[in-house]
């Protein structure tokens, strides 16, 4: 009991999603004796559903995206019993492997959404007690995940909002270069741009001409295209990567350690995939990109960054990514220093 009152004051102690996953998993190793428990998000891509990890066990340790190699997820199909359970909106799911291994699947509902599961798995079958004591805890984590969403969540679209951007970021920086780390010299500008290093990323995605769709289409069309985006952007990046709506048609992403190559292919990949994509009654939708790389400086410094190089991608023909380093190296651009008192959005 001592032990169970433990894990539930801890997993009621956090206000932060990733610390939140750790402790359930972390809860379920300890308490139910389960080798193997993770975190599911429930994703779509392109028309498929992906089950995509994004806290688990490994090595008897809890391991989330966040610092944990990329994980690129398993199709929802390969798991039949766990689609059967979501399909019938049932409460849980239990199958046995082919090793002679036990797996539990507790779908994960919000708002009477599906938005992930927490799959257990340990070597002998579940007693009843065991599977009580899950429900418990399972109610404890999905109350207080509601919570937690109501705070940092934008209510249209279910990514985080803005006000969640400024500890993210500080977490992005905090993985950035060590502060003692001499500053870049000529050649090693030269090498970021060429891609050859990685690097953490802040790009600021704008819809093109959005007010003409509502003015066109009405504010309920306008508020689907908001919701369909949001939905390619969760494909569109990692479970490691932070997405935010920062208020009207705006959207803010952080990219974790990739090169510059690997950054613009990520933009451009998502940048496509709106412009194909067929919105109801509105049609063709395109976005315009700016990114630049995170630093020791300041968030207004970096988002400024970012926000020049949309700035650039608006007034050039817009449906583009543009990098801010590169505008400034080939003079499109002036390097200016920012007034961090400013807030550019």
């Amino acid at each position: 009991m001592d032990a169970l009152l433990k894990h539930l004051v801890e997993i009621t102690g956090h206000r932060d999603h990733t610390l939140l996953d750790i402790s359930i998993v972390t809860a379920l190793h300890d308490l139910i004796g389960a080798p193997q428990a993770r975190v599911l998000d429930l994703v779509k891509v392109r028309h498929q559903l992906y089950l995509r990890p994004r806290a688990w066990i490994e090595n008897g340790q809890p391991v989330s995206s966040e610092d944990g190699p990329e994980q690129t997820g398993e199709p929802l199909s390969a798991h039949p019993e766990l689609r059967a359970c979501i399909e019938q909106q049932a409460a849980s799911a239990e199958t046995t492997r082919a090793d002679g291994s036990h797996v539990l699947w507790l779908p994960l509902w919000l708002n009477d959404k599906i938005s992930g599961c927490l799959e257990i798995s340990r070597p002998t079958p579940f007693p009843d007690d065991a599977l009580h004591m899950m429900e418990g805890i399972l109610s404890v984590y999905r109350n207080f995940q509601n919570l937690l969403d109501y705070s940092e969540r934008d209510s249209l679209t279910g990514l985080l909002n803005r006000k969640t951007f400024d500890e993210n970021f500080s977490k992005m920086v905090n993985a950035a270069l060590p502060p003692e780390q001499p500053a870049a010299d000529a050649g090693d500008t030269e090498r970021r741009l060429r891609g050859e290093h990685k690097e953490q990323w802040l790009a600021v995605v704008d819809i093109d001409h959005f007010k003409r769709v509502n003015d066109r289409f009405g504010h309920l069309y306008g508020d689907e295209v908001l919701i369909l985006i949001a939905n390619l952007l969760r494909s569109s990046f990692r479970a490691q990567d932070r997405i935010f709506r920062f208020g009207g048609e705006e959207f803010v992403i952080l990219l974790r350690s990739t090169t510059l190559t690997q950054a613009r292919n990520i933009f451009q990949r998502f940048r496509a995939s709106v412009e194909h994509h067929v919105f109801p009654q509105v049609g063709q939708v395109t976005v315009s990109i700016g990114f630049a790389s995170i630093s020791q400086q300041t968030p207004v410094v970096i988002l400024g960054h970012a926000d020049q190089a949309l700035y650039y991608a608006k007034t050039h023909g817009r449906n583009q990514v543009c990098h801010y380093d590169e505008l400034v190296a080939s003079g499109e651009l002036e390097s200016q220093l920012s007034n961090d008192s400013v807030e550019f959005f």
